[in-house]
């Protein structure tokens, strides 16, 4: 035990004199360059239709304006995915993380057509020139990235948003283009009532001011608009990263972006991960595709 002592203590002082006597070791070990805009964490409210919607912002180190990714969770939102967007910020980029009304202590009514309006918000908050100051961002370099229901709004909000410079989905559900089908298999009531009991099984306590019923209503009202494959005009000119697991999502997802490269995309980029829809034993992978797929922003 001595000995362990005696050594330990022989190496902490080298450690110690190596430190010392080469500065520029020392000062990339233990300090950032002096002057340089640290990484940070901000959290805010975003304004969305008199309601503020609890947010957070991972600020990328550098003063230079960052990219930015808008990461949009899914339905009810268990998987927040925040490791991507500590991995996101680590590669250079600013990270906005929210919740939409009336989930996860948002005040609010949540529902599928508010959440479009949330993403819409979070985007305009994001384009002020203050808060891009204030964050470091650059609002011309937004990109929006997805998981389930989060995929969902990221075809929704991009659709309508030529400004967005790529999407990326995430086992993204296309909830609309799944109602239709049951609606094509019987009955308007037959759909709704049979995507009310699926939407109630993901769990809806996170949420507030709805009912699985109203939220299947939400999307028979919206069924050919907000279907995947109404928005592969608006999207067929933009990078799109579509990523698949073992959730059984896989089949809808590859049809969009069969349909994306069919409509002229030459920028569709695909993967399947063997995992489930947390993607729960595939974090690394999952994380070093989209830092991949990212790093072609830059």
């Amino acid at each position: 035990m001595k000995v362990c002592a005696t050594t330990f203590t022989w190496f902490a002082a080298c450690l110690l004199l190596c430190l010392t006597v080469s500065p520029a070791h020392g000062d990339g070990l233990l300090s950032k360059p002096e002057g340089a805009a640290k990484a940070s964490m901000e959290s805010m409210q975003i304004p969305s239709h008199g309601s503020l919607m609890n947010a957070l912002v991972y600020v990328a180190a550098g003063a230079e304006p960052h990219p930015v990714v808008i990461l949009l969770h899914g339905f009810p939102g268990n998987e927040r995915n925040l490791d991507l967007a500590q991995d996101m910020r680590r590669a250079g980029w600013d990270v906005l993380y929210f919740n939409y009304r009336g989930s996860w202590g948002t005040p609010g009514d949540f529902s599928f057509a508010h959440g479009i309006e949330d993403v819409a918000a979070a985007i305009a908050y994001l384009r002020q020139p203050e808060n891009a100051r204030r964050l470091r961002l650059d609002p011309s370099r937004i990109v929006l990235v997805g998981h389930s229901m989060g995929g969902f709004m990221t075809v929704q909000a991009a659709a309508v948003d030529p400004a967005i410079k790529g999407i990326a989905m995430i086992s993204a559900a296309d909830m609309a283009g799944t109602f239709a089908q049951m609606q094509a298999e019987g009955s308007r009531a037959d759909a709704v009532k049979n995507m009310g009991a699926a939407l109630a099984k993901e769990g809806m306590a996170p949420l507030a001011g709805c009912t699985p019923e109203g939220l299947a209503t939400d999307l028979a009202d919206h069924a050919t608009a907000w279907a995947f494959r109404s928005r592969v005009g608006a999207l067929k000119d933009r990078p799109a990263f579509v990523i698949t697991s073992d959730d059984g999502l896989a089949p809808a997802d590859n049809a969009f972006a069969a349909a994306l490269r069919q409509a002229g995309d030459k920028q569709v980029t695909t993967l399947h991960l063997p995992t489930d829809h947390s993607y729960s034993d595939q974090r690394t992978e999952l994380s070093h595709a989209v830092l991949q797929w990212l790093a072609t922003f830059k």
